[in-house]
């Protein structure tokens, strides 16, 4: 479709289908294949643990720069879904390809950018989070891993344009509601990460026994392919956008409407890699098997967390579509639905990490000796930072709402404060002062609660600013 062509005036569906179908049919694709993505974090996990344990400690130590990435992918992601979906509601053709257009604009910038980065500063990032006692007393262990994390590290983020345009294509599907599509291309992309994590680190099939470099090339290679798929997806099947570069310019008010949403949640994410960074070094203080059981916390929560970012990701389209055509009644409708849901997920996740820790740490363990380990630092771990995901639940959701509703600004106090002002002094005080290493695991659920509590007072704000003078 060319942008100087007046679009449709069929009527997209999230404007006409009853709410409890639209949500669920826009969202269960979505939520299906970032299971098939949480599966493939757990499984690479399990191999390279596998493999070796302190290879699992360096893929923990490097987590916080591919956050940062993700940050930067995921982040814009949203402000390009919330303004392609405005302007769908709006039937405004050529806002909703400049908003398709400009994010393939920002994805080369982003790819290349990280390029340098992964290429040149991997090494000094992951030594940074040892300090002079790890080198004294484990200099053997600690530069292995020292050497771990660089290759795993300058790989996935030196070929990172495979998960920025993996993210963009996804998006661009969500916004008109082909979420269907960008199951597929998430899916494969995680089948196929799993498949050469397998081969890769163990060197199966004929493949060479890459060990940790092994699972970084795996994961590159199934971002390629999901990025692949996307593409062609969006030529063929999304004929809503436009995504030829053609007679391309940069469009001021577009990037504008873009990091107005994006901003909030790429500062959110950046925010979460600095803290994850910062937490490494405290609970490094304590033992670097804590480390290692931090990192697997992270990996099988993500089980837990993807379904409510999938059904997050068929909402905000959802809201932003009919707050764009006006109609409050669906909106209140997706927000009461979308509530319930995330509810019921993260209290099956809580009920999970309460009831059988010691059976998820023993999918990463070597032997007895390590499992032992593992359970003494991660049976603790896992139920006191489990307790904060019901609060988790309502914050997602309004973060979210925020976002769509193009409030940006309420997104960040709420981010900033949850990981800055409560989440960050907290663990340090635990950390340096009572000196405990599980009191460092209750900064999660006190920094939920503040969290919640600013959630709702900003959600009552935009209700009645934005939702309330709605015609019914």
């Amino acid at each position: 479709m060319e942008a100087n062509k007046p679009m449709s005036q069929k009527e997209n569906k999230m404007g006409v289908m009853p709410i409890p179908k639209l949500l669920v049919s826009m969202s269960l694709p979505m939520v299906a294949s970032m299971l098939v993505q949480a599966l493939y974090n757990i499984v690479d996990s399990i191999f390279v643990s596998k493999y070796d344990q302190d290879a699992m400690t360096a893929v923990t130590l490097a987590f916080p720069a591919q956050t940062l990435l993700i940050a930067m992918g995921v982040g814009t992601g949203v402000g390009i879904n919330a303004l392609l979906s405005f302007n769908l509601g709006r039937k405004d053709q050529k806002g909703v390809n400049r908003a398709a257009t400009h994010g393939i604009f920002l994805y080369i910038i982003y790819a290349v950018v990280f390029c340098i980065l992964g290429f040149t500063l991997a090494e000094p990032f992951i030594r940074s989070q040892f300090n002079a006692k790890d080198f004294a007393e484990k200099y053997d262990v600690t530069m292995k891993t020292i050497g771990y994390g660089r290759d795993y590290l300058s790989i996935v983020m030196g070929l990172s344009f495979g998960v920025f345009f993996q993210v963009l294509f996804e998006r661009l599907l969500q916004s008109t509601g082909k979420t269907i599509y960008a199951m597929i291309t998430q899916g494969t992309g995680a089948i196929v990460n799993i498949f050469l994590d397998y081969a890769l680190v163990f060197g199966h099939f004929g493949l060479p026994q890459l060990g940790v470099k092994g699972a970084a090339i795996a994961t590159v290679i199934g971002q390629m392919v999901a990025a692949c798929l996307g593409l062609i997806f969006n030529l063929t099947k999304n004929k809503e956008v436009s995504i030829s570069m053609r007679g391309f310019h940069l469009h001021g008010e577009t990037l504008r409407d873009i990091y107005k949403v994006a901003f909030p949640s790429i500062l959110m994410q950046a925010i979460a890699s600095v803290i994850t960074y910062v937490l490494n070094l405290l609970i490094g203080g304590f033992s670097k098997d804590a480390v290692t059981v931090f990192g697997i916390y992270f990996k099988i929560q993500s089980f837990i967390f993807m379904p409510v970012f999938g059904f997050n990701s068929g909402m905000v389209p959802i809201l932003a579509y009919n707050y764009g055509a006006q109609r409050k009644k669906r909106m209140l409708e997706t927000l009461r639905l979308s509530y319930i849901i995330a509810a019921g997920i993260m209290l099956v996740g809580t009920i999970l990490f309460w009831v059988f820790p010691e059976q998820l740490l023993s999918l990463f363990s070597e032997n007895k000796e390590s499992l032992d380990t593992l359970v003494l630092y991660g049976v603790p771990a896992f139920h006191y930072i489990s307790l904060h995901f019901l609060f988790a639940s309502f914050s997602i959701i309004t973060i979210s709402v925020f976002q769509a509703l193009g409030n940006g600004l309420y997104a960040t106090i709420v981010s900033f404060c949850r990981q800055v002002v409560i989440l960050l002094p907290v663990a340090w005080f635990m950390a340096k002062i009572v000196k405990k290493l599980d009191c460092v695991w209750l900064s999660y659920p006190i920094a939920e609660v503040v969290s919640a509590l600013l959630c709702a007072v900003f959600l009552v704000k935009i209700y009645r600013k934005q939702i309330a003078p709605l015609p019914e």
